[in-house]
């Protein structure tokens, strides 16, 4: 067992006496080593099987005995080893300062993130397309819905159902029944997205659709179920983050109270500490909740991403922004140029945007819902500034004194500015000491032209006067 794998604890026990295996008993296990602890919640997994899932954070002996109602499942102890995690294991992704991510093996991460709800639903090849696509791709974090939202959007999918129905009624669900073929499907998509290095973002509520299995549907007894339920199962995979709400403001029975008692259960429940957070339009939301561990936000307008990270002192996801596509919405019809713009825009200004694609074309499924292959423009424009900000130093930065451009920088060593839809035609510069080189950047047609001189102090540099371009400063050593 390596550091942040997954220990599984498999348990038998006689449910001949219990009327409902999923809430006729409480398991639970405590976990040991020197002075770490934690309390992982087991789970029924059907024909006579519990199981209790456990990430170990540290290398070493780990001890753990279980704790039941249930007289077969009580008091079993037992111990494992920990060992050095392999090569590509990271651990979870962690927070690293105010506005930066980590692993937690304190590798950078920057998301790069896309939306595709219910890819997982969809068939087999379809699935198999999706994630080919996704390895291909430049992203590394994906957002999914765990709960259908539409039976239209199923693309030769099987019609695997979260919950039993009692009867062929629409929304006639056994909320206490979970079905463990659903989500043991759902788990082997999310380690098949481990596999590939793509952190999977889990939406926990959504506010309805065809499927039945809206918030506003949900009993408060059955919500808590789920939640226990679905934490349990995945809290153990190293590359899961949780969602509590997909568009929370429109699921409007729920209380800004109610999304905080949940999201502080969601916390207390999942003993792996992934992150935390509710997607919300604008910056209305109270994201300075200790639950929350970052701000998630739907809205095309990238340039608050500086105002929201000095607000709330936590980062700053921009995870929709606008499609690139054809829909009929002003939402979903966005041009490759607007949407690689508002990208490039929301990292300058020290925040993070995700990448949303929704062309219809006929006989293909439409990414943003049902995955495929990834179609759009941007794609290759996204892996540009992809390999650019990872080529930057870790503790880049927004500077709030550049306002005609977004930049990033650490002063006086590196500065990163987006001109947008400015097409300036010279920038002029005030420098502390030092020579710098700069490189004038083609966001578009992905190119980076080096100017052959040096800079320093006070100067003034010409530029093509275009639209989308940026510009890299570097100091030149002074053994360069």
């Amino acid at each position: 067992m390596e550091r942040w794998g997954i220990f599984e604890l498999k348990l038998k026990a006689n449910e001949a006496f219990l009327d409902n295996p999923f809430t006729g008993i409480q398991l639970s296990a405590q976990f040991r080593h020197g002075t770490a602890f934690a309390e992982a919640e087991g789970f029924y997994d059907a024909n006579g099987s519990w199981l209790i899932r456990f990430m170990p954070t540290e290398e070493g002996t780990w001890t753990y005995i279980t704790s039941s109602s249930h007289p077969d499942l009580n008091g079993i102890g037992g111990t494992f080893e920990c060992t050095t995690a392999s090569p590509e294991n990271h651990g979870p992704v962690r927070i690293g300062d105010a506005v930066h991510f980590q692993y937690a093996d304190g590798t950078r991460f920057i998301p790069f993130g896309t939306n595709c709800y219910e890819w997982h639903r969809q068939s087999d090849r379809l699935q198999e397309q999706t994630l080919n696509s996704l390895q291909r791709s430049p992203f590394n974090k994906v957002r999914m819905l765990i709960l259908p939202r539409q039976y239209h959007l199923l693309l030769e999918g099987k019609v695997l159902e979260p919950f039993e129905r009692m009867s062929s009624k629409d929304r006639d669900l056994d909320w206490m029944r979970p079905c463990p073929d659903y989500y043991t499907h759902l788990e082997q998509r999310v380690q098949q997205l481990a596999a590939i290095g793509i952190e999977a973002e889990l939406l926990l509520f959504h506010p309805g659709g065809e499927a039945g299995y809206g918030c506003e549907l949900i009993p408060p007894e059955a919500a808590e179920l789920y939640l226990r339920y679905v934490i349990a199962r995945f809290g153990a995979y190293r590359n899961v983050w949780w969602s509590l709400g997909y568009e929370a403001e429109a699921m409007e029975e729920k209380t800004p109270e109610d999304w905080h008692r949940l999201g502080r259960w969601v916390q207390e429940l999942d003993c792996g500490a992934h992150l935390r957070s509710i997607q919300h339009t604008g910056s209305r939301f109270d994201y300075g909740a200790h639950w929350i561990t970052h701000v998630s936000l739907r809205t095309p307008e990238v340039r608050i991403a500086s105002e929201c990270a000095k607000q709330f002192g936590k980062p700053v996801v921009m995870e929709e922004c606008g499609c690139e596509g054809n829909l009929e919405s002003r939402w979903g019809s966005l041009t490759a140029e607007e949407i690689v713009s508002r990208l490039w825009e929301g990292y300058f200004r020290g925040g993070y945007a995700a990448y949303c694609e929704s062309y219809v074309r006929e006989d293909t499924p439409l990414w943003h819902e049902q995955g495929g292959e990834l179609k759009g423009e941007s794609i290759p424009r996204i892996q540009f500034l992809r390999e650019l900000l990872y080529e930057a130093p870790e503790s880049m930065a927004y500077s709030s004194g550049r306002l005609d451009a977004a930049t990033l920088e650490i002063r006086g060593a590196y500065y990163l500015q987006y001109f947008g839809p400015h097409q300036f035609a010279y920038r002029e510069f005030a420098l502390p000491e030092g020579k710098y080189k700069a490189d004038v950047i083609d966001t578009w047609n992905l190119t980076v032209t080096p100017l052959q001189e040096s800079f320093e102090g006070r100067f003034r540099i010409e530029l093509p006067g275009r639209l989308y371009y940026a510009l890299r400063l570097r100091k030149v050593s002074e053994h360069s």
